[in-house]
């Protein structure tokens, strides 16, 4: 396909001038153009909704999230990725980044990649791709060989797709099962998609990963009570989580997560409903990891 037929890399009339403009002028027009892209990813939100369902009914049934990706669009899948286990405690394994050209390729172009379909393929059977995956193909032209290739390949076993482009109507967004497709407008700098669809993509990446936590019971209220207490900063937080939930003072939020190995979920439940470790974990089971529900269930505040 040429370049000028793909939407990403139009030329945007507004920028035509940008170089001769001041420092403040053009900074001034590159948050112009990026508050585009939140108007974008808005119009696409009953698509995004329907593939928030289908990521955490995958998830709840033992099912991998899965990003495929080149360049720019590879990395923010790895990140969103890389961010689910600190965040909401999720198995490293549960939600995966795999980008074209390995590891490598996160910190340094790796030319040529993304042309070949087979290479897509080959990663996902390294990974065990298997019918009981999401695969969310990430591409900002929507016609990138090496994330066509997975996608076809896990639809040949029986996978769901998902498509996240800036391009409607092209290859991926009509291959997927659901596509999301905003429309951030052109590029400030032709064709520079890290800049406006990086954005559009992260975005939605932000919303399928962190709305299936939420459908998954790993948020209450809007308190991440998952969180993995792996450093410092992330034992404080669990300490202000519990505080928050419960308004008890900071001393007993420390001393209930230490009998709960400072799990925030278990420390509110014990807290709420009065009752110990043991209870609590039973209450959450059964509430299938949902605190409302568990709070709820035994009619406890």
């Amino acid at each position: 396909m040429e370049l000028s037929k793909i939407a990403t890399e139009q030329r945007n009339q507004e920028t035509m001038h940008i170089d001769k403009l001041s420092t403040l002028e053009m900074v001034r027009l590159i948050n112009q153009e990026d508050q585009k892209v939140a108007l974008a990813v808005e119009k696409e939100t009953q698509d995004i909704a329907r593939a928030v369902d289908l990521i955490a009914d995958s998830l709840a049934r033992g099912g991998r999230l899965i990003y495929l990706g080149c360049g720019t669009s590879g990395r923010l899948g790895i990140l969103d990725a890389a961010e689910c286990p600190p965040t909401y405690s999720t198995d490293p394994d549960q939600v995966i980044g795999v980008i074209a050209g390995g590891t490598g390729a996160i910190f340094k172009a790796i030319e040529g990649a993304e042309d070949s379909k087979e290479l897509g393929v080959e990663d996902l059977k390294k990974i065990g791709l298997s019918s009981a995956d999401i695969l969310v193909g990430l591409a900002a032209s929507g016609r990138t060989p090496y994330v066509i290739g997975g996608m076809e390949y896990a639809k040949s076993i029986g996978a769901k797709v998902i498509g996240v482009t800036c391009c409607p109507g092209s290859d991926i967004d009509t291959l997927a099962d659901i596509g999301i497709a905003p429309m951030p407008g052109p590029e400030v700098v032709t064709g520079s998609t890290r800049m406006k669809s990086g954005t559009a993509q992260k975005m939605v990446l932000n919303i399928l990963s962190t709305g299936a936590m939420i459908k998954l019971g790993k948020v209450y209220e809007n308190l991440m009570v998952d969180v993995k207490p792996s450093n410092e900063k992330l034992v404080n937080r669990c300490i202000s989580i519990v505080q928050s939930a419960t308004g008890r003072p900071e001393e007993e939020a420390k001393h209930v997560l230490e009998q709960c190995n400072y799990h925030p979920k278990t420390a509110i439940v014990m807290l709420l409903c009065g009752i110990n470790a043991q209870e609590a974990k039973q209450a959450l089971d059964r509430a299938e990891g949902h605190v409302a529900n568990a709070i709820s269930g035994r009619q406890c505040r």
